[in-house]
């Protein structure tokens, strides 16, 4: 039955590259979907009074948790910041397997962070409960997410060239990439308008009050940038696909990806101070943040690019 059930899986019907990219960019915007629920939570527990009761450890844990989930969520977006810097928005089969081996792994860290969560919440259960819990999901999460490999067994994607790209297929590829991206601000930017009015900001000091304050402009002008392209598409262009549509919403996302990281390590910068009550502390917290999201998704892809064109050059 189960080597009959495996045959039958590995049965597909043949889709285009461009297909397969389009959907496993879908894929890393589910994941997206589950993540910015856990991140925006993650933000707000700092501020609530019940946070103050938690054992430190749990407060720590916490913290571990909210670094797991800006790590998924930078994981998650790398496949955008790819396409659109070394891809130039063209569909390759490096990008569609680079974009399962990240979405891949960035299901590990996720699994991690929603078994701490669970974890807290067993604790009002007694210390027996909250580790049962937590590991219990881990396990849950890791078998379903990895361990059905073992059971239906793993098939690498048939390696085939995208060929010349049509003007309305890059244009889907590129709104698609903007939907990916949206959900990470919209987790932060709920936060964020909700925290003036918890009962721990007002007691955070006037440096944390403007940090946030930044923070907050920082993603509201990243969902500026990612509503631009469809205005633009309805204003201006009429609808109509055109490449300077296609230019402008490319670097709407890319806009979008350098302000992005500016309210994530924003806020981390204010949880981070109000957490270790270290400036010092924030400072280094916030700037392994940025280091880690502008390294990702700029740094390494342009040296990817640089390479990539190195290449090139001295096979022609």
């Amino acid at each position: 039955m189960q080597i009959y059930l495996g045959q039958w899986l590995r049965q597909s019907v043949p889709v285009s590259l461009r297909t397969k990219v389009k959907n496993a960019l879908d894929e890393a915007r589910i994941l997206v979907l589950g993540v910015q629920v856990l991140l925006g939570f993650q933000y707000r527990a700092f501020f609530e009074p019940a946070f103050d009761r938690l054992p430190r450890l749990n407060q720590h844990l916490k913290l571990g948790g909210l670094a797991l989930l800006l790590g998924v969520m930078g994981l998650t977006l790398l496949p955008a910041a790819r396409h659109r810097l070394v891809e130039r928005g063209e569909d390759t089969f490096a990008l569609l397997r680079f974009t399962l081996n990240v979405v891949g792994l960035a299901l590990f860290p996720f699994a991690v962070a929603l078994g701490l969560d669970l974890y807290d919440l067993g604790w009002t259960r007694g210390p027996a409960v909250a580790v049962a819990l937590g590991v219990a999901t881990f396990a849950a999460a890791a078998g379903f997410w990895y361990g059905i490999a073992l059971v239906f067994g793993h098939r690498s994607p048939p390696e085939e060239e995208g060929g010349e790209m049509k003007l309305e297929d890059k244009i889907v590829q590129v709104l698609t990439e903007a939907r990916v991206v949206l959900p990470g601000a919209q987790a932060l930017l709920g936060f964020q308008l909700a925290m003036t009015l918890m009962q721990g900001y007002e007691s955070l000091p006037e440096a944390s009050k403007d940090m946030h304050l930044a923070a907050t402009c920082a993603i509201a002008l990243t969902v500026i940038f990612l509503m631009a392209p469809p205005a633009y598409h309805r204003i201006v262009e009429g609808g109509e696909d055109t490449e300077r549509f296609h230019r402008f919403a490319s670097w709407m996302v890319l806009g979008a990806m350098v302000t992005l990281p500016l309210g994530f390590a924003g806020d981390l910068w204010v949880v981070v101070r109000k957490h270790f009550g270290s400036v010092a502390a924030a400072h280094l917290g916030a700037a392994a943040a940025l280091l880690f999201f502008y390294g990702l998704w700029f740094v390494a892809m342009l040296a990817l690019r640089a390479r990539r064109r190195d290449r090139q050059r001295t096979s022609a």
